[in-house]
């Protein structure tokens, strides 16, 4: 595996493997990787002639209360996971790289963007379609793969592909969970053991309102009710939002329409904030 830094020997790279007809498979992460991630990687490498993994905490989708400062990372592990996992390229650019003295130009999809999480972190899928967007500039893909469990990061980006016109497929891939079911994530690194014990209420809430829809309900409202008591239940936890919305276009749903709802919810466990999501 080869160690990339910088944006001009990155495309340079890219340019001599498609010269060569190499097909390009792409996975961007924000490092401090666990099996989630991996599982992302190795349908990359799978599935392509030449793998690039990208390590890169973009300062533009954290609000200025967030995280960006103490997310977690571990760049020497994540190299020896990417070189183990046969990883052709692992780009890995500084701020200043991405985001030189004097940057102002930014990506939006307009609506989406303020559904579900953006509404409770203003400007983060900004940050997330313009850093997604200079990547794919610089490495090229035909494939770029993606997590489920970003559900509403996928569904946009989605649609910024389209719209753009972008010779890329996107590729998402199924949540991966520990054996508990709580959805695997970095962020999952702050929780101490009993908070880690009271995070599982956010796959347990989903299982209950899909079972409620096996069951034959319906009603948009009542499902989401039902994940809303259920995390209420959990002393630990704090609602930021649940919602039944439509899969395509994110705007909340008054029926279940099977094949076309996602369930997405957001919820503190302490001052970790969580996300997790189902498909219906």
């Amino acid at each position: 595996m080869k160690l990339i830094e910088n944006v001009r020997d990155m495309k340079e790279m890219i340019q001599k493997e498609k010269k060569n007809g190499k097909t390009i498979g792409f996975v961007p992460t924000m490092g401090f990787l666990h099996e989630g991630h991996l599982s992302l990687v190795r349908e990359a490498v799978k599935k392509s002639e030449c793998s690039v993994v990208s390590i890169f905490v973009n300062p533009a989708q954290f609000g200025p209360e967030e995280d960006f400062s103490r997310y977690p990372r571990d760049e020497d592990r994540d190299l020896r996971l990417l070189d183990k996992e046969g990883v052709s390229y692992a780009f890995v650019p500084k701020p200043q790289e991405m985001y030189p003295r004097g940057y102002r130009t930014y990506v939006q999809v307009q609506d989406m963007e303020n559904r579900l999480c953006g509404a409770s972190r203003p400007g983060h899928f900004k940050g997330v379609c313009t850093v997604v967007l200079k990547l794919f500039h610089i490495v090229q893909p035909d494939t770029a793969i993606f997590g489920q469990k970003d559900a509403q990061q996928a569904i946009i980006l989605k649609r910024m592909i389209r719209d753009l016109n972008l010779d890329i497929v996107l590729r998402i891939m199924p949540i991966v969970r520990d054996k508990d079911g709580l959805a695997l994530s970095s962020r999952n690194a702050y929780l101490g053991s009993e908070q880690r014990e009271a995070a599982v209420c956010l796959y347990q809430s989903l299982k209950q309102a899909e079972q409620a829809v096996k069951d034959g309900e319906r009603n948009a409202d009542l499902v989401r009710s039902l994940i809303q008591e259920k995390i209420a239940g959990e002393p630990l936890a704090r609602m930021d939002y649940a919602a039944v919305v439509d899969s395509e276009n994110l705007k909340p749903l008054e029926t279940i329409q099977p094949g076309q709802t996602l369930l997405a919810l957001a919820v503190f466990i302490g001052e970790t904030r969580l996300i997790d999501n189902m498909m219906l």
